[in-house]
């Protein structure tokens, strides 16, 4: 059967949904079958089959030639060039960072400090104020979020708790950030101004926020006593691992200078990579040695000390703590880590760019919220929900960011609402919700970086399932949303 060609470039909802269907279904089979091990080639073959699969239908049965395909794959490809920079060097930086002993040093200081009881709060509040200077949830994750998981850990919370806040902080601020790439794009591809798209969205970030904490507070108070009286072991065992120094604290303060005179995201995570190293080899040249094969407390030897700076930049790293939990928590993988996340991300883009050459998305996701579109609820919620298929079909904010704002930029004009009501449902469904699908670039990047699976940590991020439901409920109170009239 084939169906006739048009002049409509669009094909029909039930091909469009063809791929979709079949992603989702291999998807599920395959983290039923292969559980935690899915990010390491099963999913990134779900992808491409699926991608298979949209070619197929595109070309044979809607007349979609392969040029237009190949040129969507490539251009959705090489946009991801600089995330797959900046993933390297959060794979080098987090090495560096843990054998150096900055990180230890800031668990060791951070358990003396941050009592239990109020921990999961501070670690989303810190996180929040970090992300919001600079801008990006991936650096903020990075950075301060692993020692703050191994200050948690410390204290005895689940790895989904921990990850839960310090998520939860980092994507407030990477919200609400002027700094963040994901507010300038929404802001700029639904046609409203910076800071008043930021202060629109403080309508629905700024409760959301405040709900977050205070469920974050009763369950810091809740756990709050789980581990307490193992502390003095594990500063014992991190003194024993590591040289412990407050001089060691100069490479993340340097860092949040860099930060704060907004340097590049990549010459920030190398540069301090970079100093890391100069630290470790000054202030931890028993455990590079022992990275580098030789046994702790060996005669220094250079080539062995070489081999272990490499080592922790690019590929995996052990050191012995005499504590299981402590192995885990200061073990690394370098770049190499990175890079299941990174075949993930490139075969999530060859999906979203041919289902867009297609025009498949656009075709499906109209017939699905074209009838929602007449109400001041439906409106808003068609648009968080398409950003939320869209982080499911695609596995990037970024398009569903985009799609989400120019698929709907018509119908908000045609019903007289402002552009800064859909730049704000635009952010509330996309960006915040990306974290949450385990083959989404957010969900896959900080599932790597924690080393928590996207499933462990998701009924925790309260802030990123709460906001698409605040966004909806605010329209619904119908709270500063403007209507011009319509002719």
């Amino acid at each position: 059967m084939k169906i006739k060609k048009t002049n409509n470039p669009l094909p029909p909802v039930w091909i469009s949904a063809i791929p979709l269907i079949i992603l989702v279904l291999l998807l599920a089979l395959t983290i039923t079958i292969f559980g935690g091990d899915a990010l390491s080639g099963p999913s990134q073959m779900s992808l491409l089959i699926a991608t298979a699969i949209c070619v197929v239908l595109g070309m044979g049965f809607c007349g979609v030639p392969w040029k237009k395909i190949e040129e969507n794959v490539i251009e959705k490809v090489s946009d991801t060039t600089i995330s797959i920079y900046i993933l390297l060097c959060i794979g080098m930086l987090s090495g560096a960072w843990m054998i150096s002993g900055i990180v230890p040093t800031m668990i060791y200081y951070g358990i003396q400090f941050i009592h239990p009881s109020v921990f999961l709060m501070s670690a989303c509040v810190i996180c929040g104020i970090v992300s919001v200077m600079t801008g990006s949830s991936w650096t903020t994750i990075a950075t301060i979020g692993v020692a703050l998981l191994g200050i948690g850990r410390a204290h005895g919370f689940d790895d989904g708790w921990i990850a839960g806040a310090i998520i939860s902080g980092a994507y407030f601020g990477d919200k609400i950030s002027p700094l963040s790439d994901t507010t300038v794009l929404a802001s700029s591809v639904s046609g409203t101004p910076l800071f008043t798209h930021i202060r629109y969205m403080l309508l629905t970030t700024g409760p959301t926020m405040f709900l977050t904490l205070i469920l974050f507070s009763f369950a810091g108070v809740w756990m709050g006593n789980v581990g307490v009286n193992d502390n003095a072991l594990y500063l014992a065992t991190l003194e024993n691992t590591f040289n412990i120094s407050s001089w060691l604290l100069i490479v993340p303060i340097f860092s949040g200078f860099l930060i704060y005179k907004k340097v590049q995201s990549l010459i920030v995570l190398f540069s301090s990579t970079l100093i890391a190293i100069i630290m470790a080899i000054f202030f931890q040249p028993d455990v590079l040695m022992e990275v580098g094969g030789a046994g702790r407390g060996a005669e220094m030897d250079w080539g062995v000390l070489y081999r272990g700076i490499i080592t922790t930049l690019s590929g995996s790293t052990s050191v012995e703590t005499g504590l299981p939990l402590f192995n885990d928590l200061v073990s690394t993988s370098g770049m190499a880590g990175m890079l299941d996340t990174i075949w993930l991300i490139l075969s999530a883009m060859i999906f979203g760019g041919a289902m867009t050459a297609c025009g498949m998305l656009k075709s499906f996701l109209r017939a699905i919220f074209n009838r929602l579109v007449k109400t001041r609820v439906g409106i808003v919620f068609a648009t968080v929900f398409n950003g939320i298929a869209m982080n499911l079909a695609t596995g990037d904010q970024y398009i569903s960011i985009i799609l989400s704002a120019n698929l709907f930029k018509e119908a908000y004009e045609r019903e007289g609402y402002e552009n800064r009501l859909l730049s704000r449902s635009a952010e509330d469904g996309a960006t915040v919700t990306s974290v949450l699908i385990p083959w989404n670039t957010c969900g896959m990047t900080h599932s790597t970086i924690l080393g928590v699976a996207t499933l462990v940590y998701l009924p925790y991020c309260f802030f990123c399932y709460l906001s698409p439901l605040m966004s909806i409920f605010v329209a619904a109170m119908g709270w500063k949303i403007k209507r011009k009239k319509v002719n």
